[in-house]
């Protein structure tokens, strides 16, 4: 099956800075979204930063064989999933201890959505509110879980996800990379197909644009195109932050 992606991203219409980062690695098959927090120069360290390693980290692992397990049921973790938790946790210690080294840079923290693909699923790792969603025959899925106050009260019920998408607070995150020694990591993986799409994003698109409007370009568009037109949307609706935006295609 042929894997195509496609990815861009935008300082937006108010900041000074993109804070945001992404990478499409083809050769090892990693796609990773950041966006980063802390002021300009920590957030831009951040998520750049959390780029690089993760990927250094990953090919690292792949290099030294450290993840022999094999692939096994829905509850079992991937020798990608392995890889993915333990640099997302190597990153993460990484930022911090630079944090506490470099006045200029404490508070600074990333979120960090990052895939890596093996022979039969979509490996992913999660921390904070950039999201990853699967857009499958007409049908798009959020699969990803905000690490937010918001999502947090309406998983209590205190909040409906209307309600959520206007609040004040929305912008709160609960979990991010490099604001403790510690960090715990989603891990999820779903078995691909032909025709499906994964579309990873940082908050500048999924606070601008809904659901609704996503899936509809990515029912009537190309990959290349798609990105494209969701990135103008996002602006035309404000441009409010930093906007990244990366979509994964399988081809028969």
């Amino acid at each position: 099956m042929q894997v195509k992606a496609y990815g861009a991203t935008d300082v937006g219409k108010v900041r000074s800075a993109n804070e945001d980062s992404y990478l499409i690695n083809e050769e090892h098959k990693l796609y990773i979204v950041a966006d980063g927090m802390g002021g300009h120069q920590g957030g831009d360290y951040a998520s750049s930063h959390a780029v690089e390693w993760i990927q250094e980290e990953v090919i690292k692992q792949e290099q030294a064989q450290e993840s022999t397990m094999p692939v096994g049921g829905p509850s079992e973790k991937t020798p990608a999933q392995a890889r993915l938790k333990n640099a997302l946790k190597e990153t993460n210690r990484r930022l911090f201890q630079k944090a506490s080294e470099d006045p200029s840079l404490r508070g600074m923290g990333t979120t960090v959505t990052a895939v890596q693909l093996d022979d039969k699923y979509v490996n992913i790792a999660h921390v904070g509110d950039s999201r990853i969603y699967l857009y499958r025959e007409g049908i798009l899925f959020q699969l990803s879980r905000d690490h937010s106050w918001v999502q947090e009260q309406i998983d209590a019920g205190l909040l409906s996800k209307d309600e959520a998408e206007s609040h004040p607070l929305k912008n709160i995150i609960t979990r991010s990379m490099g604001h403790e020694p510690e960090v715990q990591v989603d891990l999820q993986k779903e078995e691909f197909q032909a025709g499906d799409r994964y579309l990873l994003c940082s908050d500048g698109l999924s606070n601008m644009v809904n659901d609704e409007t996503v899936q509809k370009v990515l029912s009537e568009m190309d990959t290349e195109t798609a990105v494209q037109d969701l990135m103008k949307r996002a602006l035309d609706a404000g441009g409010l932050d930093n906007t990244t935006i990366l979509v994964i295609e399988f081809q028969a």
